[in-house]
């Protein structure tokens, strides 16, 4: 029936919101709409493709479209909140709820396990949330006495490393230095991952020469093994990258193994986890934690840098922020009310997860919060366009918060909140939504505000380039890597 369906162009989706179709070929189009060899390396120009040229569209038909090809599953691709949230709010464990599509995760399962939060669906997920996810919860981390341990170690970690940055600067007897941050801040944030949470005992050295480089190559061959064909990337492995390759795996299990070694002394985070689970159980968990952590965070602290690097003005705002803040509790940092600001900005405009993939397992009903409905076909795969839907002017333009939806622009968020929007009804998604919100949110907000807040503190900063692309694989980052003309205070 599908096949006969597809084959006449009948719109398989029903109710108020119906997608309307993407033509595969379309003259002047950014890009074909479906991943392949050839442009698996620039996905947002792959989303672009569905929100080109729609003057036609009106309605939910210009946010929500499909791709139908006989034989084969739709694709459905969605940059309308209201649809995100109610697929978000959906997605879980229970009887036909959506499950997380593990196509776009692929590579990344046979590189680190299956079991895995990131991976794993229904009973799998379920158990593996029970054992994994507890030390990461905002009441966790934000206890009085644990929060300011982590606080301390958190802080005299970043300090250490932007030391080294001013020593440098001052050995060079240079006013203002030229530098790229994004592998500096790599460093730091994968120290933080496995000395200052897990507890492990690793060297500065092997953690910038080793194990980030390692990791990074590691990451994009899980981009690779996702999208070039399997019998391709077979040959790769086992051919002439093949022992570098297998290296940095190795390279991945032994840092599993330091993270885990401080479990037995309950040091770091581990004395939080109350769970008889052996390590084996964990270890798909650690590996995706130390990958997708440091690739997150570090696109997180890259692109709130960047944009800073072109505000002078808000810099200086953050820098009275924090100027005296010795302490970045709960309390202080709530009080950084710029820093916050540019903080959810970053993930509004620029989110690490830009896209979050989603399947039906069966004919599913959705209803939006204003109670429109859509029935979505079994089978489908559903990308919920998180980077389209942040950037659409109709859902977060200057009607709505008073700056363009395409504009870095911090103040954005008081503008909402004098007309009294709380965050929860302005969802950027920057963190998921849902039973399946990312588990590291509020570590990732820890880290991220105190090496920005940290970094803003020691230098003054200005964008070599007027204007930064992103570049796209697991994550966003600044294709420039923030190349900055760098200034001490």
């Amino acid at each position: 029936m599908r096949f006969l369906g597809q084959l006449k162009g009948v719109n398989p989706f029903q109710g108020d919101i119906v997608p309307s179709r993407v033509k595969l070929l379309r003259a002047g189009q950014p890009c074909f709409p479906i991943p392949h060899p050839g442009n698996y390396r620039e996905p947002l120009r792959i989303l672009d493709t569905y929100f080109w040229n729609l003057d036609a569209e009106v309605g939910s038909a210009k946010h929500n479209r499909f791709i139908s090809i006989p034989g084969l599953p739709y694709v459905l691709v969605t940059r309308e909140p209201s649809v995100i949230k109610a697929i978000l709010s959906d997605s879980g464990d229970k009887p036909g709820q959506f499950d997380r599509d593990t196509s776009p995760a692929e590579g990344i399962a046979r590189a680190t396990g299956e079991d895995s939060l990131l991976y794993a669906n229904r009973a799998l997920w379920r158990r593996q949330k029970k054992v994994a996810a507890s030390p990461f919860t905002r009441s966790a981390l934000f206890q009085p006495e644990q929060f300011r341990e982590f606080e301390n170690t958190f802080r005299v970690t970043v300090s250490e490393r932007l030391e080294r940055f001013r020593q440098l600067q001052l050995e060079r007897g240079e006013k203002v230095t030229r530098l790229e941050i994004e592998p500096e801040v790599q460093v730091v944030m994968l120290e933080m991952l496995v000395t200052n949470f897990f507890g492990g005992q690793v060297e500065y050295s092997d953690l910038r020469e080793r194990f980030v480089p390692a990791i990074v190559r590691l990451i994009d061959y899980m981009v690779s093994d996702t999208v070039v064909p399997r019998s391709r990337n077979i040959l790769r492995y086992y051919g002439k990258r093949g022992e570098a390759l297998k290296r940095d795996k190795e390279t991945l299990f032994e840092l599993t193994e330091i993270a885990l070694s401080g479990r037995k002394d309950g040091l770091g985070l581990w004395r939080k986890f109350q769970s008889d689970a052996p390590n084996e159980m964990l270890r798909s968990n650690v590996r995706v934690f130390l990958a997708g952590a440091l690739e997150a965070t570090t696109s997180f602290a890259t692109w709130a840098l960047s944009h800073l690097a072109g505000a002078p003005e808000v810099q200086e705002e953050i820098f009275q922020e924090v100027k005296d803040l010795e302490c970045y509790t709960p309390e202080n940092l709530e009080q950084a009310r710029v820093l916050n600001a540019v903080l959810e900005e970053t993930l509004r405009l620029t989110p690490s997860l830009y896209f979050l993939p989603r399947r039906s397992i069966e004919d599913r009903w959705i209803e939006t919060d204003d109670g429109r409905r859509m029935l979505i076909p079994e089978g489908t795969h559903v990308v919920l366009d998180v980077w389209h839907a942040n950037r659409c002017e109709e859902f977060w333009g200057v009607d709505v918060s008073g700056y363009p939806a395409e504009q870095f622009a911090p103040r954005r968020w008081e503008h909402l909140s004098a007309q009294g929007k709380r965050l929860k009804e302005t969802l950027h998604f920057g963190f998921g939504y849902g039973p399946r919100v990312c588990p590291g949110k509020f570590l990732g907000l820890l880290e991220v505000g105190l090496v920005v807040g940290a970094f803003v503190k020691l230098f003054k900063f200005r964008a070599v380039h007027s204007e930064i692309k992103a570049r796209a694989g697991v994550s966003t980052k600044p294709a420039d890597g923030v190349l900055v003309d760098l200034e001490l205070r």
